[in-house]
C-alpha cells in the first residue's frame, strides 16, 4: 500500500468497453492490454479500494449489430451476453495470476464456470476485499453493459460509476472525427440527456441521476489513470447533480 496515495472513494465500479481489451487489434482479446488493465485495477485495489467491474463485449460483436444479419435482436442480445462472461473470465485469470482474488458473477447462471449473481454474496465478496466482475449484463436483452454498471454501482452501493473509454472525458462530439469539439471538465446529468451527449445511455444516466452515484469518464489508456480518478486527480469529466 503507498501511504502517500488518498483515494477519494472507498468503493467504486470500473465500466470497461470490450474494445478498450482489443489493444491495436480489430478484433478478440490482447494479452499485453488486459495484462496492463489488470494491472491498474491490482494498484487501486491494494491501496485499500474496494473495486468491481462490468466489461462490455464489443470486441467480439454485439447483439444489435447481429439484428442486422438477420438473427432476431432477443437472441443477438443474449449472445452478446455470453461474450461478456468470456471477457470477464479473462480478467480474472489475469488478475488472478497476481495475486488479486477474483470473482465472477454471471447475471445468467453458468455454475460450472462462475457464480451466479446475488447482490448478497456479491456485497460479501466486495467486503472480503476481492475484485468483483459481473458479467452477462443485467440478464436481459435490449439493456445494454452501461445499464449493467449503473445498476450494478446502484446495487453494491458505491460511491462512483468509473468509466473507461476511448478519450480522456466527455466531448461535444467524437474528438477523433471532430478535432474541434468541445472537451467538458464537469457536466450534470440533465446535461447529458438534453445535449445527448452519449456518455451511456438514457437508462444508465437515469439510474445514476436516482441514486446519485456520480459518473467519472476518463481514457482507459493512459497509463496510471484509473488510479489517478479514484484519487480525483489526472484528467476525466465528472458527471454529478451540479456542474461544478
Amino acid at each position: 500500500m503507498d501511504s502517500s496515495y488518498t483515494p477519494m472513494y472507498k468503493r467504486v465500479l470500473l465500466k470497461l468497453s470490450g474494445e478498450a481489451l482489443m489493444g491495436e487489434q480489430g478484433f478478440g482479446l490482447d494479452s499485453e492490454t488486459v495484462e496492463r488493465i489488470a494491472d491498474e485495477i491490482k494498484s487501486v485495489h491494494d491501496n485499500g479500494v474496494e473495486v468491481c467491474l462490468v466489461i462490455g463485449a464489443g470486441n467480439i460483436f454485439r447483439g444489435v449489430k447481429l439484428a442486422q444479419a438477420n438473427i432476431e435482436r432477443t437472441t443477438g442480445d443474449y449472445m452478446g451476453m455470453l461474450a461478456t462472461v468470456l471477457n470477464a473470465l479473462a480478467m480474472q485469470s489475469m488478475l488472478e495470476s497476481k495475486g488479486v482474488i477474483t470473482r465472477v458473477l454471471s447475471a445468467i447462471p453458468m455454475s460450472t464456470v462462475c457464480e451466479p449473481y446475488i447482490r448478497r454474496r456479491a456485497m460479501r465478496h466486495m467486503e472480503k476485499g476481492r475484485v468483483v466482475i459481473f458479467a452477462a449484463g443485467t440478464g436481459n436483452p435490449f439493456f445494454t453493459t452501461d445499464t449493467a454498471a449503473a445498476l450494478r454501482a446502484v446495487e453494491m452501493n458505491c460511491d462512483a460509476l468509473l468509466k473507461g473509454t476511448q478519450v480522456d472525458g466527455v466531448y461535444s462530439a467524437d474528438p477523433i472525427t471532430t478535432p474541434d469539439a468541445e472537451r467538458y471538465d464537469s457536466l450534470t446529468y440533465q446535461d447529458v440527456l438534453s445535449r445527448d451527449l452519449r456518455v451511456m445511455d438514457t437508462a444508465a444516466i437515469a439510474l445514476a441521476r436516482e441514486n446519485a452515484v456520480p459518473i467519472l469518464v476518463f481514457s482507459i489508456h493512459n497509463p496510471g489513470a484509473f488510479a489517478d480518478v479514484v484519487a480525483g486527480k489526472g484528467v476525466f469529466t465528472i458527471v454529478t447533480d451540479t456542474d461544478k
